[in-house]
This record gives C-alpha cells, structure tokens and sequence, in this order.
C-alpha cells in the first residue's frame, strides 16, 4: 500500500532509468526489480524493500487532493502534479506502520527528493503535503536521533470539539480528538495535542480509561470510545 508520494512538475517525470542511474550515483539505495510496463521499481535499502510505482515510461499518477499544505503556496495544486508514490514491499505486510521501518522509508524518500524536477512531498495516511526542504528539516532531525516529526507524518485539524488527530492511526490504530480544560480551547492545547500525538506513538494504544502526564505541558485525561477513537482532555 502506498503510503508517501513525491510530486513532480509533469514534464520532469521520472524514469525508472533515472531511478538506476541516481541508485548507482549516490549509493544510498538499490534497484533490485523493475517493471517497465507497470512503471514499477523495487528498491532496496537497509535490509528493506519498498515499491516504487509511478514513474515512466508507466502510465502517470495524480494525487486528488490534501487535507493540509505545509511551507508550500496556499494555492499550490497537488492534482496538477505526477505523482510517485512509495510503499513497504509485500514482504512487510502488517509491519509497514513500524518506526524503524517508517525511518527506512523516510530516509529513502530523502534520497529520491534528489531527483530533478520534485515540487513537493506527501505523507499519504495524513494527507499532508509539504516542500521538500521543510520535509527533509523534520525528517533529518529525527533521522539523526531527534523527536518523532509529529507534524510531518501526522496531522492535526480543528474542529468544534476540540484538535483532531489525522493519520495517527496509521501507527497506532487510533485517533484522538483532543478538547481543552473545561471544554475551553486554549492557545496552549495545540501543544498537548502534539506532546500527545508522541506519546501514543511512543506507547501505543489505550484500551481503558487512564490519566497520562505528558512533557512541557501537564496532565490528560484518555478515553477510549470505540476500538480506534480516542478521547482527550486537558486536566
């Protein structure tokens, strides 16, 4: 399943032949099966294969829309882009979602955001689409021993009831709705939405109700409701 793309301006298109050639030139990653027909590429890096579909001379891919733009024009129009997106191989079925599988995968779009002619990067499960140079900051920070980059794999949108979590549940099997102290949304529970987007990354799940202190920021109330919605609150 694709979970990242990256957009490229339509007449600068990758090849797979371009994909061999920037393999052998860098030497982050490997080449090790193609499929002209399919415009399909399976790339090998750390030990870890994903598929690369879109790129020429297969059929063109476009991406409908994004939920959210990051450090890109407000009309930046993601369809009028090809699109080449990236996925864990079949051999990683059920373990995609892993970190240290999601850190391969982030480091391999960073060697394909090279290619000449990429517009922007997309985070699929969130539908988040960013600059590449804002991307490759969140990303080369955590690659390097930094914090989960929240905010480029996971989005947060408002709404009446409070911050809504988007894409979480690709990693954790829920998402969250975050409401303020006394149903009250303050400026500073953007803050605990993002501390406890990492906190449920870095713990998983919650199956009961339970009270969790979350860093630089105080304590929440969670709530589970349903097997993959989570409610919390500002205590």
């Amino acid at each position: 399943m694709p979970v990242a793309g990256l957009l490229f301006d339509p007449a600068s298109r990758p090849a797979l032949a371009e994909l061999e050639e920037l393999a052998r030139t860098r030497r982050i990653f490997g080449v090790t099966h193609l499929d002209a027909g399919a415009g399909l590429a399976e790339l090998f890096l750390d030990g870890l294969t994903f598929d690369c579909l879109g790129c020429g001379p297969g059929a063109p891919l476009r991406m409908d829309t994004a939920l959210q733009l990051v450090a890109l024009p407000g009309d930046f129009a993601v369809a009028d882009h090809a699109l080449v997106t990236l996925g864990p191989g079949a051999h990683l079925a059920g373990a995609g979602q892993l970190l240290p599988v999601v850190r391969v995968l982030a480091g391999l779009m960073l060697a394909l955001s090279e290619l000449p002619g990429i517009r922007a990067i997309a985070w699929l499960p969130a539908r988040l689409t960013m600059s590449p140079a804002w991307f490759a900051e969140a990303i080369g920070i955590w690659l390097k021993g930094g914090p989960f980059p929240a905010l480029a794999l996971t989005g947060l949108a408002r709404s009446e009831l409070g911050y809504a979590s988007r894409g979480l549940s690709y990693f954790v099997g829920q998402e969250f709705v975050f409401s303020g102290k006394d149903g009250n949304l303050r400026e500073s529970d953007v803050r605990g939405a993002m501390r406890l987007t990492d906190w449920l990354v870095a713990h998983g799940p919650v199956d009961s109700r339970r009270e969790v202190e979350l860093a630089g920021f105080g304590t929440v109330l969670l709530e589970p409701e349903g097997p993959n919605s989570l409610r919390a609150r500002s205590l």
